[in-house]
């Protein structure tokens, strides 16, 4: 799978240092994926949700952590949306949620 992008998360374990590694894992495993479904993602990662037809939210380094992305298997890309801790999860719409550029400051 092609992930878009590899900077939102390198972003984010810049602020937290112990999310690097279970990212990083995840990023590794996902970009070497060939998934066709959700049944199929469901298999490498079964603590998967899925929320609808393209977003899916992964429990990460044993749901300290959650990733939000938008899966078009059809193109065979995973699009980050959204990461942060599993607090901050709880915190907002994860139908709603949507990639924001940081500000540049």
């Amino acid at each position: 799978m092609r992930i878009i992008s590899k900077k939102i998360l390198q972003e984010y374990w810049q602020k937290e240092p112990n999310a690097e590694q279970p990212l990083k894992s995840w990023y590794s495993i996902t970009e070497k994926a060939q998934w066709k479904t959700h049944n199929e993602l469901k298999q490498q990662f079964g603590k998967t949700s899925i929320i609808n037809k393209k977003r899916v939210v992964f429990d990460i380094h044993g749901n300290t952590y959650r990733l939000i992305v938008d899966i078009e298997y059809k193109i065979k890309m995973v699009f980050v949306v959204w990461v942060g801790t599993h607090s901050e999860y709880d915190k907002i719409n994860v139908e709603n949620v949507v990639y924001k550029k940081p500000d540049k400051n």
